[in-house]
């Protein structure tokens, strides 16, 4: 019941942030059905049916991404003190942020069964006609195994990310990113308050506000890894679009073979971004402290270095996403998709995931730099000054993914448009 009232009574954002995990749940249980109904009323052409199948991997990703991101910023699963000895321990915590992600996404696949069953006529009205037709198999009856198997695709496979992610490791290791880790964190938490303050609480309070700010003014920790293999992914997806785009620029989403070709090189060219990212996040933050920096630009390029990796691979993902919408809107003069009227649902499905996502990466920025924030206005810091830092870093790596993205789109319609 504790765990259940520590979930209700999260704030209004945090509702939101799980409200839109059950929306983008909804999206793209609502794209798994219509890839069933599509393989039912064209049982002729299995290849391009498994092909549509397929593509829905890329909305089931970037929907798992958003509740990952969405259970790491939760406040009301974060360790704190006195919560072990009512049961509330690491292992509790992780198992709350699993399960709140297992009903927000079981929520929107519901959501998307009842929607779908409403739109053949199962439950009231009419189905609809058109083109709309081909991915509702109206007039066959629904397998609802089949149905029930790949809805639960996305609530499971959620969960668990989440409960690998949070799960409690051992405090005498470090993680691979040299921090502690979620256990070792928790029994720091506990060790603090099972000891009895001294009497220079206070000195001792300002001893750690300035060990906040001394780690932010710190010599550059080391880059984060993976650049090289970024590197290498893109160069390897754009070369398989190429091939693809050349193949069969016209219909390559229709065709069974160029239609995975293709969705092979975008994914491999959203994998080659996400891990670049957070290296070319780092260089924004070693480009601001160039040439003599003044107190504005060295904090602002701190920051970007030691938050490079949660604040890049968001962005990655970002790009990816838009470098992908203008290469097919450059590479077709008509939404010819193959996925007809679902293709505006798994864009906004797919888009709608990269933006909340990076937006979330922020706020979880924001809590992670809360002890360093409140440490800089305690020493006297100016507000504006903080809000200037934050306005620079946000200039920075606009001023760098922008044209990196239309590059990348640029090269990914090349082919066909020559």
């Amino acid at each position: 019941m504790l765990a259940l009232r520590l979930t209700r009574a999260a704030r209004p954002a945090v509702q939101l942030r799980r409200l839109l995990v059950a929306a983008a749940s909804a999206g793209t249980g609502f794209l798994l059905l219509g890839s069933l109904g599509y393989a039912m009323g064209h049982p002729q052409t299995p290849g391009a049916a498994a092909l549509r199948l397929a593509w829905c991997v890329v909305p089931l990703a970037a929907t798992v991404y958003l509740a990952l991101a969405v259970a790491r910023t939760d406040p009301g699963t974060r360790p704190r003190p006195g919560l072990s000895a009512v049961g509330l321990g690491p292992g509790r915590l992780m198992a709350v942020s699993a399960l709140t992600t297992l009903l927000a996404c079981t929520l929107g696949s519901l959501v998307a069964l009842l929607f779908f069953l409403h739109l053949r006529g199962d439950l009231s009205g009419l189905p609809i006609d058109g083109k709309g037709a081909q991915f509702l198999a109206a007039d066959r009856p629904l397998p609802v195994p089949a149905a029930l198997t790949l809805l639960a695709l996305l609530p499971l496979t959620a969960s668990g990310a989440v409960a690998l992610s949070l799960r409690p490791l051992d405090p005498r290791r470090p993680d691979v990113k040299g921090t502690a880790s979620f256990g070792a964190r928790w029994r720091a938490v506990l060790h603090k308050t099972e000891a009895p303050a001294p009497a220079e609480a206070p000195v001792e309070a300002e001893a750690e506000g300035w060990s906040d700010v001394l780690t932010v003014a710190s010599p550059p920790r080391e880059a984060p890894a993976g650049f090289p293999w970024g590197v290498a992914a893109l160069a390897a997806g754009l070369a398989v679009q190429a091939y693809a785009n050349r193949a069969a620029p016209a219909s390559v989403l229709a065709l069974p073979v160029e239609g995975a070709a293709v969705l092979g090189g975008w994914l491999l060219t959203a994998l080659g971004l996400v891990l670049a990212a957070p290296g070319l996040t780092y260089l924004c933050g070693r480009v601001l402290q160039s040439a003599q920096p003044g107190a504005l630009r060295l904090l602002a390029g701190r920051v970007l270095m030691s938050e490079a990796t949660r604040i890049g691979r968001p962005l990655g993902v970002v790009c990816a996403v838009t470098s992908a919408a203008l290469a097919t809107t450059a590479m077709y003069d008509q939404p010819a998709a193959a996925f007809g009227p679902l293709s505006t649902v798994a864009t906004l499905v797919v888009g709608g995931c990269a933006l909340a996502t990076l937006l979330t990466a922020a706020v979880e920025t924001r809590q992670s730099r809360a002890g360093t924030t409140a440490a800089l206005l305690r020493l006297g810091a100016p507000a504006t000054m903080l809000r200037g830092s934050a306005a620079l870093r946000a200039a920075a790596l606009i001023a760098l993914f922008v044209p990196l993205t239309l590059l990348i789109a640029y090269l990914s319609a090349l082919p066909p448009t020559r």
